[in-house]
């Protein structure tokens, strides 16, 4: 018998390496609500710390990604509630850019307000054509939120952002290319499979390196100097590592290294 799924959920599989996280509200495309919030985050949780997860999919059911967050028009606004919110959406945020696993956003269909966030601070994001990419808040009064002013300048450029930010107007398939918020664009309904396939590169890379690498470049840096300190801390503790110790010895044996995330 067929399993019968919740009207709304996070679906999570394990392939290959790969946890697929699925946000499944299809009734809503996807809209995240604050139940799913809650849960987004213990699956990133849980993932980052599963030796066994080499990268993290993203994606969305019945054909896609996701449109915002969930708009509550009979319930009055209350700003703890909403500073809870958003802080659940900020920490989803932080996982996806600068926690230890890669991640891939896999998109179809609808990207929209923090649907758009998310896939931004994504590492790496595969579309399928038609999928649109939109930073709705404007249109219903609000700032874009999940840092998606931080992580979008760093794809498109301060003007572009500040474009798209500020007229909140849509954009699909090749534009989305041609401004770098894609990086793969690929047929309709592909993206899931190929965002699996690309994710493999991630595997032959030390996860360890991989972790400080994330931390890094995720982080607020204003200067070199800054990059300077941060590699100064991060790569002394990582020639320590057995990570270290195989990728030095499967240089000398002229072997594929066997990295364990030690």
């Amino acid at each position: 018998m067929a399993k019968t799924l919740p009207e709304e959920a996070i679906l999570c599989d394990q392939v290959d390496g790969a946890v697929i996280l699925t946000l499944h509200a299809p009734a809503f495309r996807n809209s995240c609500s604050p139940a799913m919030r809650e849960v987004l985050l213990e699956q990133l949780r849980s993932a980052s710390s599963d030796d066994k997860c080499r990268f993290i999919v993203l994606t969305g059911a019945a054909g896609h990604f996701c449109s915002g967050g969930r708009v509550l028009t009979d319930i009055k606004p209350d700003v703890e509630r909403t500073r809870r919110n958003v802080g659940v959406l900020q920490d989803i945020a932080r996982f996806l850019h600068r926690g230890p696993k890669p991640t891939i956003a896999a998109v179809e269909g609808a990207a929209t307000g923090a649907g758009f966030s998310l896939a931004m601070a994504c590492d790496y994001v595969v579309a399928g054509d038609g999928a649109r990419f939109c930073a709705s808040f404007v249109k219903v009064g609000l700032l874009a939120d999940a840092g998606l002013a931080w992580t979008l300048p760093l794809r498109a450029g301060a003007a572009r952002a500040r474009d798209l930010l500020l007229t909140g107007r849509e954009v699909r398939g090749p534009e989305a290319k041609a401004l770098g918020l894609v990086d793969l664009l690929v047929p309709a309904g592909e993206s899931l499979k190929v965002a699996l396939g690309s994710g493999q590169r991630y595997a032959g890379g030390a996860p360890l390196a991989i972790a400080a690498t994330k931390r890094l470049m995720g982080a607020s840096h204003n200067s070199l100097d800054d990059v300077l300190a941060a590699e100064a801390k991060e790569q002394p503790q990582l020639t320590l590592s057995q990570d270290y110790a195989e990728g030095r010895a499967a240089f000398r044996e002229k072997r594929a290294p066997r990295f364990r995330g030690l």
